[in-house]
């Protein structure tokens, strides 16, 4: 009888499932596999946009806004006792656990028809990212982390690769406005290939894969949704994350490593490191 009744949160109840990460992930997979359906129709096909900001490439589509809804919807019946942080609607970061969502992250390459686009998903802990979702809803890719129990793309475990830094391929999100970060950006330059599609998503989900090497950010444009989510599937997938002149990382930080063990090393150790540990 119980079995038959609906909604996520009568499920939960029924099954007397936990909240543990394991639960996290058999419940949000299937609501954030469904903006797929919402989006493809849309996809390289959108009929208007909006400016957000200074920046020429910021848009907003009314897509952005009706993926946000719908999860943030989902969400609360599913965990109604969680709050929701939204790109697009905001929210109150102060909560001890909390959502943060981007629901297309990439949104000019979604207006495009470029296949970096992705819809992230992070759950916040105590300050700690303790679960997090990237969807590929072009490739349908749903990628997903759990602190402790590992990385996965559509449920088959992922890894950081083991490339030297030379000649390696990173992606970089940098402002340089300054004559610090421009000499970084020339360091990293000379020793490896500049890779960036200015999708964090897309560039964090291809780190933890073993298909590029690292992602750095330092100045960069991005917000905590933006980099949240990647942060943890890297790590789980046997990176490190840690923020720039750091060992630790905090996700409200905007400026980090997410790389590979080896090219973490070689980033922030020995008398030639790019970005050595100050504390």
């Amino acid at each position: 009888m119980c079995f038959m009744q609906h909604g996520y949160q009568q499920r939960r109840n029924c099954l007397n499932i936990m909240e543990t990460p394991n639960s996290y992930s058999t419940i949000v997979l299937p609501i954030l596999r469904r903006v797929r359906e919402m989006l493809l129709p849309h996809y390289g096909a959108v009929l208007s946009k909006k400016k957000t900001s200074v920046r020429e490439h910021d848009f907003v589509t009314e897509h952005d806004v009706s993926v946000e809804k719908y999860l943030k919807d989902e969400l609360a019946r599913a965990y109604p006792d969680i709050p929701f942080v939204g790109e697009e609607t905001g929210g109150a970061r102060n909560m001890s656990r909390f959502w943060l969502v981007d629901p297309i992250d990439g949104t000019d390459h979604f207006i495009r028809g470029m296949p970096f686009c992705t819809a992230m998903i992070a759950l916040i802990e105590d300050s700690a990212v303790v679960f997090s979702a990237i969807y590929d809803f072009v490739g349908d890719i749903m990628y997903r982390a759990e602190k402790g129990a590992g990385a996965f793309a559509n449920e088959k475990p992922i890894r950081v690769n083991s490339r030297p830094l030379n000649g390696c391929r990173l992606t970089v999100d940098a402002h340089l406005d300054t004559t610090e970060n421009v000499k970084r950006f020339l360091r990293l330059f000379k020793k490896c290939s500049i890779f960036d599609t200015g999708a964090s998503g897309f560039a964090f989900s291809m780190v933890a894969s073993g298909k590029l090497d690292g992602r750095l950010c330092f100045g960069g444009g991005g917000r905590d949704y933006d980099y949240a989510p990647g942060s943890l599937l890297v790590s789980e997938a046997g990176g490190i994350v840690a923020n720039i002149g750091k060992r630790n990382y905090d996700y409200r930080d905007l400026n980090f490593i997410a790389a590979n063990p080896r090219i973490f090393t070689s980033l922030t150790e020995g008398k030639d490191a790019i970005f050595p540990i100050t504390e």
